[in-house]
């Protein structure tokens, strides 16, 4: 008698731990997560020190110098002076190391911040999950205000048009 009541709170248990070891993608509303980075220099980025200066987009790919993340990448790189007029700081982060994604940022002339987030700390303070059976991030992409809160969430990021859904974005929060 004593197994059958306690099975169910075993469950219960279980389920919980589950749960928290996959946390739902961040959405717009949300704050943003106050966390550091190495970039592809080496370098540290503190995320909270970059919100304070304006709109911070921090989007995800899966995997540096291949065809979609190029695309995403060469999108915002070719409207790059349009949304820095705007006040946006561009990231981009990926779970492959500094070294490639400094390659990766020299090859195309990608003119903003990528991180090399190896560990996977970015992605899982964001919410983002993982590529099934990899360590690859989805494609996402956040939009986080001055005040460190997310204004909007792309939980399906475009590879060529990443950039136009973010000044489509800007223009309706009258930026």
């Amino acid at each position: 008698m004593k197994v059958t009541r306690l099975l169910p709170l075993m469950l219960a248990a279980l389920l919980s731990l589950f749960s928290r070891a996959h946390a739902e993608s961040l959405k717009a509303g949300d704050a943003a997560p106050e966390i550091s980075a190495t970039t592809e220099t080496g370098a540290t980025l503190d995320f909270t020190s970059l919100y304070k200066k304006g709109y911070t987009l921090v989007y995800f790919y899966p995997k540096a110098d291949t065809p979609g993340c190029t695309k995403q990448g060469c999108s915002l790189r070719d409207a790059y002076a349009e949304l820095t007029k705007k006040g946006v700081t561009v990231i981009g982060v990926s779970h492959d190391n500094a070294a490639a994604q400094k390659a990766f940022k020299e090859k195309y002339n990608l003119p903003f911040t990528l991180v090399a987030d190896t560990d996977s700390a970015v992605m899982k303070a964001f919410g983002v999950p993982n590529i099934p059976s990899t360590s690859l991030a989805t494609r996402q992409a956040y939009l986080v205000d001055k005040a460190g809160k997310i204004v909007w969430a792309d939980y399906k990021a475009s590879t060529e048009k990443q950039a136009q859904d973010v000044l489509a974005e800007l223009a309706k929060l009258g930026a």
